[in-house]
């Protein structure tokens, strides 16, 4: 398996291209703030096609090049229908205070093929499968995308901004909710195996059993379990 990827624009977002190998389809995952070219060059240096972009939520750091990427491939865009109207309204989602010094420079709207993620659905796309878990709490359409490992491939979780490496998302800006998160992690998460690697992890990779010992989120979330 091929995973490209590279962190976008002011706000750093990570940007995910996946394939089954070099020179095969593969997938876009939050194509965000000025992440265009970086996909376009991954695209050319590892002879890629893109069939679809899928976003983990729709806060304008993880969607801003979603039109010029899916304009440039024909391909369409896969969003939780909670968060489809931040493609088009970018500041519903994030706050004025927030949103309002980088809105000059932005082309929002959504691409002409949206298509609306589910829970529980399951994604084949490029010849890969990705299991998808609404995850609210840092915005209420927030979802995971979970690939099967496969030999001595693990298993790999695409969280978005719901779970970093010691840490998780933000739930200050609207949609957001600490509660609700927590359950997310304690439903998405904490069932998974130790070998799961979590994307991204901020500026280093993580694993489920690594979060479940030291991140004091998960931590605290599976002592209870622990004392069952």
């Amino acid at each position: 398996m091929l995973i490209a990827g590279f962190p976008a624009g002011a706000w750093g977002t990570n940007c995910y291209l996946v394939a089954p190998a070099a020179g095969e389809e593969c997938v876009i995952i939050d194509p965000g703030h000025q992440a265009a070219q970086g996909v376009e060059d991954a695209l050319r240096k590892h002879r890629l096609k893109p069939v679809a972009v899928v976003l983990t939520h729709g806060h304008i750091d993880h969607v801003a090049s979603v039109v010029p990427v899916c304009g440039a491939h024909d391909v369409p865009a896969w969003i939780h229908p909670a968060d489809r109207f931040m493609m088009s309204d970018p500041e519903k989602g994030i706050g004025r205070s927030i949103g309002m010094p980088l809105m000059g420079e932005l082309t929002v709207g959504e691409p002409d093929d949206v298509k609306e993620l589910a829970d529980g659905s399951e994604l084949t796309l490029a010849g890969l499968e990705f299991a998808v878990s609404h995850a609210p709490g840092h915005t209420k359409g927030s979802v995971t995308f979970r690939m099967p490992g496969a030999a001595d491939i693990p298993q790999i979780l695409f969280s978005g901004d719901l779970l970093f490496a010691g840490s998780i998302g933000r739930t200050d800006m609207p949609g957001g909710d600490h509660a609700e998160i927590l359950e997310s992690l304690a439903r998405v998460c904490l069932p998974l195996d130790d070998s799961t690697v979590v994307l991204p992890g901020h500026n280093e990779q993580t694993t489920i059993g690594r979060e479940r010992a030291t991140n004091p989120y998960l931590r605290g979330l599976a002592a209870p379990r622990r004392g069952m």
